[in-house]
């Protein structure tokens, strides 16, 4: 393919990512605006000074900066399309979702699609069969994570505040109910397994799962079934007919709100931690820490 060479704005900006201490060519340019990371070129000045608009040498900085370390682009791209907010950004954010949340299931050879439903002996045993084959193979990491990142902020000579809520996200307990989760929804998975599970890797204030034991009794006891309610209710079947079926809006919106924080958190990790090795123990002091970085590990 005949490569367009670069013009005038595209070598003005590859200027302004050297100050930022990032290397990217025009022609990095070119195939991050068929990915519609980057706008058109003729989107990229301010009309009022014929400038780079500061925004667009952000994204591109952040998307040099990725392309730097090998790594593909991931849910960066994601926020980006979700950012302009346009039909055809949206229908592209809308297939890289289904895409990632089938993935785990089209590697073990299942249609999420095809899933038995209903609750006769035979489709609950089809759905625990395939629950299974979703595990197998699958390395539980079953080390104390965040038990690793405190010994060895300590050797650092940094305090961390005290946990508040799971040790490891991938606890063997957590993915054998995660599993049946994926594949059956909350009926394959009673309140109290899925409470055991919980408590079982818990490192916050015991408290915390009373409270939302709680907070299920009461709901059941006027009429109102929480775990209906859940994202997971029918399974991941259900949670892609919800992406399918969103509005381009609301699905925009959603992304940025789940990736607003952390990526506010991993820009300051990345930016400061050399400099203020501290930064780490005040982070992870913040609410966001566990809503975001624990919940996305």
């Amino acid at each position: 393919m005949t490569r367009t060479p670069p013009g005038t704005l595209e070598l003005v900006l590859v200027a302004e990512l050297a100050r930022c201490d990032v290397t990217a060519t025009p022609y990095q340019f070119e195939r991050w605006r068929g990915q519609r990371w980057l706008p058109p070129v003729a989107q990229w000045t301010d009309s009022a000074t014929g400038a780079i608009r500061p925004e667009i040498v952000h994204r591109a900085a952040w998307l040099a900066a990725l392309s730097k370390t090998g790594r593909g682009i991931s849910w960066v791209g994601w926020v980006f399309w979700a950012i302009d907010d346009t039909p055809h950004s949206a229908q592209r954010l809308r297939r890289a979702l289904t895409r990632t949340l089938e993935l785990p299931l089209h590697r073990r050879g299942i249609d999420p699609f095809r899933i038995p439903a209903g609750d006769s002996d035979c489709a609950f045993a089809a759905r625990q069969e395939m629950a299974d084959r979703l595990l197998a193979g699958r390395r539980a990491i079953g080390r104390d994570l965040d038990g690793i990142l405190r010994v060895h902020a300590a050797a650092a000579g940094l305090a961390l505040p005290e946990p508040r809520s799971v040790s490891n996200p991938f606890d063997k307990a957590l993915l054998e109910v995660g599993a049946r989760l994926l594949i059956g929804g909350m009926t394959d998975v009673s309140p109290e397994e899925l409470t055991e599970a919980w408590q079982s890797v818990w490192t916050g204030a015991p408290e915390q799962i009373d409270r939302i034991g709680a907070a299920h009794i009461s709901a059941d006891e006027a009429g109102v079934d929480l775990r209906a309610r859940s994202p997971l209710a029918d399974g991941l079947r259900g949670l892609l007919r919800a992406v399918e079926t969103a509005d381009d809006r609301l699905l925009c919106e959603a992304v940025r709100a789940c990736t607003k924080a952390s990526g506010a958190l991993a820009k300051l990790l990345m930016e400061c931690a050399d400099s203020e090795p501290e930064i780490l123990g005040r982070l992870m002091d913040d609410v966001m820490w566990d809503q975001w970085v624990v919940s996305e590990a």
